[in-house]
């Protein structure tokens, strides 16, 4: 299933040093998959045509983030040339440690027109044109800053939604989110399965 007009690929950031998980959170079993194949299969599912992951390594199509521990713009970067020598010119931003986001949490994002799309508060996930982002762009920037500079829309999101996006940064945050049924008629990734922290820890 394809949301966006475009044609897009994917970039799962999983470079964060998950001290406050405790262990890393790519690699965490989320319903007998790990986080960073059930935010793939997401990925798939929401119509990317290629993902990739942008930090550590996980079996996956992957990018090195250029510059470790300074955040999850590097990754961005990097997986955005990564995406665009392949010919593509949008790409879905989404983080390894937001497993339940589900498709139709992203359908607002790959609809939005112009340079793209986040919720407003949370600068992933985001869907973004590869041309909008800045040419002085570092690796060191806030999301936040990429997400202005590149000039994407702020949407809403309800509080269930949310709850998802931003994701599980803590085991408690992690046991919370387990313990919540999917939404009516989704049972994961490929049928309609996030980022407070957005990986930094």
């Amino acid at each position: 299933m394809t949301l966006g007009a475009t044609p897009f690929g994917a970039i799962i950031l999983t470079g964060g040093a998950s001290r406050r998980m405790g262990a890393d959170k790519a690699a965490l079993d989320w319903g007998g998959q790990r986080a960073v194949d059930r935010v793939a299969a997401l990925a798939t599912a929401a119509g990317a045509l290629r993902v990739l992951t942008a930090g550590r390594d996980h079996g996956l199509e992957h990018v090195d983030d250029p510059a470790p521990g300074s955040g999850p713009v590097g990754g961005v970067l990097a997986g955005a040339r990564a995406l665009a020598a392949h010919g593509l010119a949008r790409a879905l931003v989404l983080a390894v440690d937001a497993p339940t986001v589900t498709v139709e949490d992203l359908a607002p994002l790959l609809a939005a027109e112009g340079p793209g799309a986040f919720y407003d508060g949370l600068p992933v996930p985001m869907v973004v044109t590869l041309s909008a982002l800045p040419e002085d762009a570092e690796p060191g920037w806030p999301l936040r800053r990429l997400v202005e500079r590149a000039g994407l829309v702020a949407l809403a999101c309800d509080d269930a939604v949310r709850a998802r996006l931003r994701g599980a940064n803590t085991p408690e945050e992690r046991e919370a989110l387990t313990s919540v049924p999917p939404p009516c008629g989704e049972g994961g990734p490929r049928s309609g399965s996030g980022g407070g922290s957005v990986l930094g820890d």
